[in-house]
């Protein structure tokens, strides 16, 4: 008996990111699952970005739409500056708390 192939298509989170909420909760959860990784935050803001328009969140934060591409690449290492700026331009801002042992 032959066996039906399976078609699968890769994931792409940033068809999922609807709301301003979805994205907060997303980023949030990514931060918190990877251990605050630099490189998943940065891949977490690239999907975010690319729901919201990759074009139009680099002009709202005043960089090149390539460059941003690259800086939320897997492979890129955005600077801390680069990242608030992201954030500003996707109305999304970072809450900090006291962790308790």
């Amino acid at each position: 008996m032959k066996r039906k192939k399976i078609k699968t298509i890769p994931w792409d989170s940033a068809k999922h990111l609807k709301t301003e909420e979805d994205m907060a909760l997303y980023l949030d959860a990514m931060i918190e699952e990877s251990k605050g990784d630099p490189a998943s935050i940065a891949l977490a803001l690239g999907n975010i970005a690319r729901a919201r328009g990759m074009a139009e969140i680099a002009r709202k934060a005043g960089l090149g739409r390539e460059s941003l591409y690259k800086a939320l690449s897997p492979d890129g290492n955005p600077e801390f500056a680069t990242i608030l700026k992201v954030l500003k331009a996707l109305d999304l801002k970072i809450h900090i708390e006291a962790v308790h042992a």
